[in-house]
């Protein structure tokens, strides 16, 4: 049995209790059958999908998670953003426009999942995977204000927000073409001097940044690493495409 799914059996036999006071548990959804598996399988980057993933989805395509509503592993590129998030689940939102997304990267390796936020307009790492998701709605669950979670979707959010004049640990591809990280410095070699790198890989000082300061006019102009959570973006002279994009 997957470390995956020893966490979710975690999740379900615990007892919440809601802001009114009302206990709760998580409600597992069903599972999908072995040929949608497969289906879903092939609709991934490289046609891969891990057997801890493909054991995950026969056992349950997500959950019922009261203050989220729904947590979900199947979600395929619904969320948009491709220029972002070029392949990514999204796993869940709070109902006010914010989304968690795991990435997958272009080999279909499930990877680090981010909290990303309109209001305020902001990027941040949340979990390392999928499983220390699963355990950060647990603590969520628990812990309420004192969460991770939460602190990512409250206060964390806010940091970020108010330094992002600073375009604070950001780095101009430029400085970053001489990088002694060896991933920055081939990826920061690709794209013009001016433009603007965010990496947000597990053991960056970084967990986020805002993004209406990156990102121009709506032309295409981020680029993502193929295998990392590193993006190139031009620097914004007006208004970003991401904000235009969650006006629509």
């Amino acid at each position: 049995m997957s470390q995956l799914i020893k966490q979710l059996q975690l999740l379900e036999a615990d007892r919440f209790v809601s802001e009114d006071d009302e206990e709760y548990q998580v409600q597992l959804l069903p599972g999908l059958t072995d040929e949608q598996v497969r289906a879903f399988a092939e609709s991934m980057p490289q046609g891969r999908l891990s057997a801890d993933i493909q054991e995950l989805l026969l056992f349950t395509r997500g959950f019922e998670f009261s203050p989220l509503e729904e947590i979900l592993f199947d979600a395929f590129n619904q969320f948009g953003l491709e220029e972002l998030f070029p392949n990514s689940i999204q796993l869940a939102g709070d109902g006010f426009g914010n989304f968690w997304i795991l990435d997958i990267n272009q080999t279909g390796q499930w990877g680090s999942v981010f909290y990303v936020c309109h209001d305020p307009a902001v990027i941040i790492r949340q979990s390392t995977d999928l499983c220390e998701f699963l355990r950060h709605i647990q603590e969520f669950g628990k812990l309420g204000a004192d969460s991770w979670l939460d602190q990512v979707h409250g206060q964390i959010s806010s940091s970020i927000w108010l330094e992002r004049k600073t375009s604070k640990g950001m780095t101009r591809a430029q400085v970053a073409k001489v990088s002694s990280d060896a991933v920055v410095r081939q990826f920061s070699s690709t794209v013009p001097a001016d433009y603007l790198i965010a990496d947000l890989r597990v053991d960056s000082p970084i967990l986020g940044f805002a993004w209406d300061t990156i990102s121009a006019d709506g032309t295409s102009k981020v680029r993502k690493h193929t295998t990392e959570p590193i993006w190139a973006f031009e620097p914004a002279l007006k208004r970003s495409w991401l904000s235009r994009w969650f006006k629509k």
